[in-house]
């Protein structure tokens, strides 16, 4: 049964969720109280020897108390599972959970499976479990083999699926499993821990729950980041009403597609409130729902490479920071450019005659007139467009991306 009270954790949270509804975590049956690494590591084992499944916590809202019941859901809204809260340790909560529903699984979703399924299929006698983060390479691949069969055991390839990289790892564990005969592949949602013992711990504890009798640690993926011309990029404009914004923005879109080689999506703010966000008002928090829904669309764009040019007001610095944060988890990068051109500079030139409207009251909430606006202090560019060429103005966004790296 659902509870009144809703809350929607994080992807990391949501994982570890998962793997105790599923037994992965076994014998917890929740999340644990905030703990830190030295005392995860001083706490040892659990009382039949294996290790701490730790630090499995939660973060929930101050204002959620102990003995509140929680309703846990995805990001799509769908109740996952309902947590009791039985105590607080700061803004972490712990406490049991129940599973309301499966979870909804993405790519090579037949390869996630309980525990209990994989341990039913399993071979009697030794089990060489290998967790892995990215690929194995040929002398890992023939090292797992050797260790096999000097164990005479059957071999459980677990690719620890996790945020974007996730279906890539299952890849690279199919690819293994197809050197090593009679291997089994399950994909398993362990996030990974900052802490390398910590990780070693979790993987080795999750590894046993699946029936292995033996660990095998895959190496670390190598990681190597993109050049800039080829991550993706949101160059985000902010500025007052009839700053100049979206005339640099659709200028510096020009330029790009000009230049050719990389996907370029511009994002204007009326016209994506037009389109994305009709209905909503100009009320605060409906200002804030329609930047979030131009940095969802941005980080989407960028997640896939291109770059994204959005031209909204935004007047706020914490949604500015929600949408930056929005790029970063996709493995993007932010540029933030500040069109600072002043309040009378904008309110002479008004070609839309909303500062006018604003000043007789007609429009409520009016940026710059009735409503703030929250000058960036964490800009990457700043520009007075008061006297400045609209081709000055360009250029120099335009060489900011070229020095960076992001276009050619």
């Amino acid at each position: 049964m659902e509870a009144m009270t809703e809350w929607t954790p994080d992807a990391r949270e949501l994982a570890d969720l998962e793997l105790l509804l599923s037994g992965a975590y076994a014998p917890l049956d929740g999340f644990l109280p905030a703990a830190d690494v030295a005392e995860v590591i001083a706490r040892g084992r659990l009382a039949d020897g294996t290790p701490w499944p730790d630090p499995v916590t939660i973060a929930l809202p101050d204002d959620i108390p102990a003995g509140e019941r929680v309703t846990l859901r995805d990001p799509e809204g769908a109740a996952v599972a309902v947590m009791t809260v039985r105590e607080r340790d700061g803004h972490h909560a712990a406490g049991p959970v129940e599973a309301l529903d499966a979870p909804a699984y993405g790519p090579f979703a037949r390869l996630r499976r309980t525990p209990e399924d994989v341990r039913k299929e399993l071979p009697d006698g030794e089990v060489l479990a290998v967790t892995m983060r990215g690929p194995l390479d040929a002398a890992t691949i023939d090292d797992v083999a050797a260790t096999a069969q000097e164990l005479d055991a059957a071999v459980l390839l677990l690719p620890l699926v996790f945020g974007e990289g996730g279906p890539a790892v299952v890849r690279a564990a199919l690819k293994a499993s197809a050197a090593l005969p009679g291997s089994t592949v399950v994909a398993v949602p362990l996030a990974p821990r900052e802490d390398a013992e910590i990780d070693l711990e979790l993987r080795e504890h999750v590894a046993r729950n699946y029936g292995a009798t033996e660990h095998y640690a895959g190496p670390a993926p190598v990681v190597i980041p993109g050049p800039p011309h080829r991550r993706g990029l949101v160059v985000f404009f902010t500025g007052l009403s009839g700053s100049g914004k979206s005339t640099i923005a659709r200028g510096l879109r020009d330029a790009l597609l000009e230049r050719g080689g990389r996907t370029v999506t511009y994002l204007d703010g009326d016209v994506v409130r037009r389109l994305l966000s009709a209905g909503l008002t100009f009320s605060r928090e409906d200002r804030d729902h329609n930047i979030r829904r131009i940095g969802f669309v941005a980080s989407e764009v960028a997640r896939h490479g291109g770059i994204a040019v959005c031209a909204p007001i935004a007047p706020y610095a914490a949604t500015r920071d929600e949408v930056r944060a929005m790029a970063e988890e996709v493995g993007a990068d932010f540029l933030l450019v500040h069109v600072s051109t002043p309040l009378e500079e904008c309110e002479r030139r008004d070609r839309k005659g909303l500062y006018a409207k604003a000043r007789a009251g007609l429009i409520p909430e009016f940026t710059g007139v009735s409503d703030p606006y929250e000058e960036p202090d964490d800009a990457d560019l700043t520009l007075n467009t008061t006297g400045m060429p609209v081709e000055r103005a360009i250029s120099a966004v335009l060489n900011l991306l070229t020095s960076g790296g992001w276009a050619r």
